[in-house]
């Protein structure tokens, strides 16, 4: 096993034998001790950005870091998933995971992997594809009912897709799995689905879908009638949701417009508003706190350039008309899914936003007050493992899954 101490003054690493990757084995990996607020490195980020825009105002990135003082461990509790893409707390404590090729799994807070679900419709599993986010009904104790997004087939192309069904008593199958919305138009490519899902507390569906990445799709995230990059809000049979902003017009889901790719969608546990954050291109990974109805600016504005390393094509940062983010990040970060902290075993990150990052390889704990990002730290950077979604547990701690099939628990020590 592995176990970091980070002290007040300096890291001091004590190496052990690894105990193997069985979901039996469990390896503490990290454990702190440090200082509120690091004042020798006023960011965490020490890399240069790759566009040349300035921040609308002061702390929108680069934000000074802080450390968390909480005696707090990082424990691997299992190796066993492959590709896991989402992952929701259930009421007994356990959790339920899906994996991109199109399988559910669940797993105890220990560690202890479950077998396969089957009866789940076919995904599109291809580049970004294939079973994405996933809810649990606020009611499952009775009802057993879960949401799911998902890449889809269609006759244009593929789609982002959510569908629902009952978790079986044995828990071994989904009954009566049915689509209820389709992102439409599909599109013959493999990139930018968006797939996060999450109830509101209306009882209500919210869901992201991405723009498709390529040029051609890219002008749809401004368009209204249309289904990509949206944040979209629906009822649990997949009607547009009362109170919507646009519920006259053609596309009444649709909550808000002008994103990239939203894979991380959550709701503040004291003003519940929604938050999200969708991935930039080279630089102007997004933060934003989602209002109905606005527009938030893709591919007109943005922090970040081409994959190429030119301009995106008639970009700027801001225009009036279209919301900045709260908060971004150059270079990237890939924020995917995310989670408010709503538990006082560790005080200190009550109502902290925690981030699962893919190309940053950490965690994110972002400190916000009022609407503004205070604070930033990274969890678990030493693992060098793609965090692609986090959920906090009955007990008070978080867990998050990698791309490397892995599940871990970050909480007190």
């Amino acid at each position: 096993m592995y176990k970091l101490f980070f002290g007040t003054v300096a890291t001091v690493a004590v190496l052990f034998v690894a105990c193997g990757n069985n979901s039996n084995n469990q390896a503490d990996v990290s454990t702190n001790e440090t200082a509120a607020k690091d004042t020798s490195n006023p960011s965490v980020e020490t890399k240069k950005p790759n566009a040349k825009f300035k921040p609308a105002f002061a702390g929108q990135t680069r934000i000074a870091a802080v450390k968390t003082r909480t005696l707090y461990e990082g424990k691997l509790l299992s190796s066993d998933l492959k590709s896991p893409w989402g992952i929701a707390a259930l009421p007994d404590g356990r959790f339920i995971i899906t994996q991109k090729r199109g399988e559910m799994r669940i797993a105890t807070n220990s560690g202890t992997v479950g077998a396969a679900i089957t009866g789940i419709p076919e995904v599109n599993a291809k580049g970004q594809g294939g079973l994405l986010g996933i809810a649990v009904d606020p009611g499952f104790a009775q009802n057993r009912m879960l949401y799911w997004s998902f890449s889809e087939n269609s006759a244009e192309g593929n789609l982002t897709a959510i569908a629902k069904g009952k978790l079986s008593a044995d828990e071994k199958s989904i009954q009566n799995a049915t689509v209820i919305y389709r992102a439409t138009p599909g599109y013959k490519g493999t990139l930018h689905y968006g797939g996060r899902i999450l109830i509101d507390k209306a009882g209500n569906l919210i869901i992201s879908t991405g723009e498709r990445s390529d040029i051609e799709t890219r002008p749809q995230a401004q368009d209204v009638n249309s289904g990509l990059g949206k944040v979209i809000r629906i009822t649990k049979d997949g009607k547009a949701a009362a109170g919507n902003p646009m519920a006259s017009s053609a596309r009444p889901e649709i909550y808000s417009y002008g994103h990239r790719n939203v894979q991380g969608l959550a709701l503040h546990p004291v003003t519940g508003e929604l938050w999200e954050n969708e991935f930039g291109p080279r630089g102007g990974d997004e933060l934003n706190l989602v209002k109905p109805g606005k527009n938030y600016g893709w591919p007109v504005i943005t922090y970040g350039i081409e994959y190429s390393g030119s301009d995106v094509p008639g970009a700027i940062a801001q225009k009036a008309g279209m919301e900045q983010p709260v908060y971004y990040w150059d270079p990237v970060i890939s924020p995917s899914g995310m989670t408010f902290y709503n538990s006082d075993v560790i005080a200190e990150w009550k109502n902290n936003l925690f981030i699962s990052s893919l190309s940053g390889t950490h965690v994110i704990r972002l400190v916000i007050r009022n609407n503004k990002v205070v604070g930033e730290e990274r969890l678990l950077a030493d693992q060098g493992e793609r965090f692609r979604d986090i959920t906090q547990g009955k007990d008070g701690a978080l867990y998050a899954v990698t791309d490397g099939g892995k599940l871990y628990r970050i909480g007190k020590k």
